[in-house]
């Protein structure tokens, strides 16, 4: 079993769309193993997306994930970095895939309603920045 992590961005929760993404991930057949409705502060934020300090779009980035609550998870199943990575669909909206969560949910590029480890390096990070051990169930 893989573990990745996901983040249901500001844009997907405020226009509601948290029950039907959370519909599709375990459609999927996801094993949710954490799930946590947060409002992200600025330095957490900065430390999440660190790797991206030197992009032009750092502060935009920062700013629209600390404008309204997310939801994070940790989610599990055979290959899941690569089945998640494909249920989100492609970072541009215009480009995924239809029955994506991008297609689906996402407004444009920036405002593309979820995020998802790459590597599972990095859902090695992600995952405990949001969740502790005893967390995960």
């Amino acid at each position: 079993m893989e573990r990745t992590f996901a983040i249901i961005k500001p844009d997907a929760v405020a226009k509601g769309f948290t029950g039907e993404i959370l519909a599709m991930i375990e459609k999927a057949g996801f094993r949710i193993l954490g799930l946590k409705r947060i409002r992200l502060t600025r330095p957490q934020a900065e430390g999440f997306y660190a790797v991206h300090k030197a992009r032009p779009f750092f502060e935009g980035l920062v700013a629209f994930m600390t404008e309204g609550p997310v939801v994070v998870l940790a989610l599990e199943k055979e290959n899941a970095i690569a089945d998640w990575r494909t249920l989100m669909g492609a970072t541009n909206p215009a480009n995924a895939a239809e029955g994506t969560i991008r297609k689906r949910f996402a407004e444009n590029i920036e405002r593309n309603a979820c995020h998802g480890s790459d590597a599972p390096e990095t859902a090695a990070v992600e995952i405990p920045f949001f969740f502790s051990t005893s967390e995960l169930l």
